[in-house]
């Protein structure tokens, strides 16, 4: 196994493709640790950490859907959940790149 930083940064900002392509952010960093998480030290446990986020995160948008219709707190929700999308793949971009390990708050272990 090698190490490459460079790729671990890469794999948390590619995140951020949501904003541009729609899905691209969770296809990207699922393709990148399907392929490289026997190849790049550290690669398994920071794509389950990107993947587990991405899912707990959807899962928490479909909850908040019903919440907008019933009692428009969805809309808070919604807002709060884009700005983790924002925020965390930077934060532990740069975690990454400092070989600490990712911590994305509120992500669901669903894959261990």
């Amino acid at each position: 196994m090698k190490e490459d930083r460079q790729l671990l940064v890469i794999t948390h900002i590619s995140q951020l493709l949501d904003f541009v392509t729609g899905i691209g952010g969770f296809i990207v960093p699922l393709v990148l640790w399907l392929t490289k998480k026997d190849e790049v030290l550290g690669m398994d446990f920071h794509g389950k950490a990107i993947l587990n986020f991405r899912i707990s995160m959807f899962l928490y948008i479909l909850i908040c859907i019903p919440l907008i219709i019933l009692f428009g707190l969805g809309i808070i929700g919604i807002i709060i959940i884009a700005f983790f999308y924002l925020i965390f793949p930077i934060i532990n971009a740069v975690k990454a790149s400092n070989n600490e390990p990712p911590n994305y708050p509120f992500s669901i272990k669903f894959i261990k």
